[in-house]
């Protein structure tokens, strides 16, 4: 069996977990998000930047924001096959 040689890609991701200090469930998470390695880098918070949050909360409330979004997208998908099924018992 072979043995799976590192990438590059994977490299820059070990890189970003280190500097950014993820957790492998946040760099997880910024992977689904379709974040790259650099993204994260860049939004290191400086100093000079308080109002900035750390990667690790910035991936955290940038994923919880999504799920809320595809849970009531969902929802409406749902409704809206409700209402078909209403309009297809017309017998008129």
């Amino acid at each position: 069996m072979k043995k799976k040689r590192r990438t590059e890609r994977d490299d820059q991701w070990a890189e970003a977990k280190r500097r950014c200090r993820l957790s492998a469930e946040a760099l997880r998470m910024a992977k689904e998000l379709g974040l790259n390695p650099r993204s994260l880098i860049k939004n290191i918070p400086n100093k000079s930047e308080p109002w900035k949050a750390p990667v690790n909360a910035w991936v955290r409330e940038m994923y919880a924001k999504r799920q809320v979004k595809a849970r009531s997208r969902d929802k409406r998908a749902a409704k809206g096959k409700d209402q078909t099924n209403r309009d297809d018992e017309i017998p008129f």
